[in-house]
């Protein structure tokens, strides 16, 4: 027995697949799903978290809709991959949140706009938040260094250590392996996942509402990953700058914080651009549309932070700064708070899952 219907329906499918295999040369979920003669839920979640919805293995089935057998592996899958994040979401009293996730995302986001705005307010005169103020210290004449680094430090601590404890939950309900530390295969893992190896649809690009594949998903998929990672960049140098070189923000506009920032925000607003209008052209069949909303509401939340962070830089120096920043900073606060019970762990799953299956491969599982 299963814990849920689409866990039950996740087993009938594998052990379809496992029968017929003809898909197995399409990404990595198929050689895994080889490698059992038997679906428990831990197992089913893990290949849940392998698949990458390229949409290719549901063209090229024999047994698709409207056979009888109606195979849908993209589609379970999709739904099992949201199941399995509520299932190990850590604390699990905050699971729930998984259920409405883009009304919570849109009320932390207002919530914390509002609070840095009536913080600014509260600390300084009113007047400042519509006042035009530059040079080094401006941004920190609405609210001091020390508090900003304290509200964001703990809430993005608060960040890794829900979604790490989350993954380690999923990552021990798949039980021991004897090669539990090896370096090649962590090294293949990120690799992978660093280029999106199986976004692909074994080599075509992902399936559209048509035959015709593309692989643009992978390059908005690109830019987004990356834009954030270059946005982190950009934190962590500035951090050095404060702490270690005393320098003070805002930087000049060619200064190595403000340039990784930019390139960020630009791949932070074109990568969910491009996500959302890919997924509008998505088949229909292949959709797990009671997630859509969590889906729509971190590509909101990524491309807010990113276009705000952009008119930020440009207008930085007008009247429009204040009430920009409070924008700015009570979205990238409610970024972090909700990262952990969003859309955003499906990255952080899938690599664990593809570190279980390079793993497994190694160990001839």
């Amino acid at each position: 027995m299963h814990a849920t219907s689409a866990l039950a329906e996740a087993d009938r499918l594998m052990t379809v697949c496992n029968s017929c295999r003809y898909c197995e040369g399409l990404c990595a979920v198929f050689p895994a799903m080889e490698m059992r003669t038997a679906f428990a839920d831990a197992d089913l979640h893990y290949l849940a978290n392998l698949c990458h919805g390229c949409g290719a293995c549901f063209h090229d089935c024999q047994f698709a809709p409207p056979h009888e057998f109606d195979v849908n592996v993209p589609k379970v899958l999709a739904e099992l991959r949201a199941q399995s994040y509520q299932a190990h979401a850590w604390p699990a009293a905050l699971s729930g949140l998984f259920e409405r996730n883009g009304l919570v995302v849109a009320l932390a986001a207002a919530l914390s706009v509002a609070g840095f705005a009536a913080g600014f307010v509260a600390w300084s005169d009113p007047a400042a938040l519509f006042a035009a103020t530059s040079g080094p210290g401006a941004f920190y004449r609405l609210m001091p260094h020390n508090a900003m680094a304290l509200l964001f430090g703990a809430a993005f601590l608060y960040a890794i250590v829900a979604t790490a404890m989350s993954v380690r939950r999923f990552w021990r309900s798949l039980g021991p392996l004897e090669s539990a530390a090896d370096f090649p295969a962590l090294r293949q893992a990120a690799k992978d996942a660093g280029r999106l190896r199986y976004l692909d649809g074994g080599g075509v690009g992902c399936f559209n509402d048509d035959d015709r594949p593309d692989d643009r998903r992978r390059h908005y998929h690109h830019l987004t990953f990356y834009g954030f990672l270059l946005c982190f960049a950009a934190t962590c140098v500035a951090t050095v700058y404060h702490y270690g070189l005393g320098r003070i923000a805002p930087y000049p506009w060619y200064d190595l914080p403000v340039v990784l920032g930019t390139l960020g925000g630009i791949g932070l607003v074109a990568g969910p651009i491009g996500l959302y209008l890919a997924k509008a052209r998505r088949d229909p069949a292949l959709d797990d549309s009671p997630r859509f909303g969590m889906d729509i509401a971190f590509l909101a939340m990524l491309f807010l932070t990113g276009l705000t962070g952009l008119l930020l830089l440009a207008l930085r120096a007008t009247p429009a700064m204040g009430t920009l920043l409070a924008l700015h900073l009570g979205l990238v606060f409610a970024l972090f708070l909700t990262l952990p019970y969003g859309k955003f762990v499906h990255g952080i799953y899938r690599f664990a899952a593809l570190l279980r299956y390079a793993l497994e491969r190694r160990a001839g599982f």
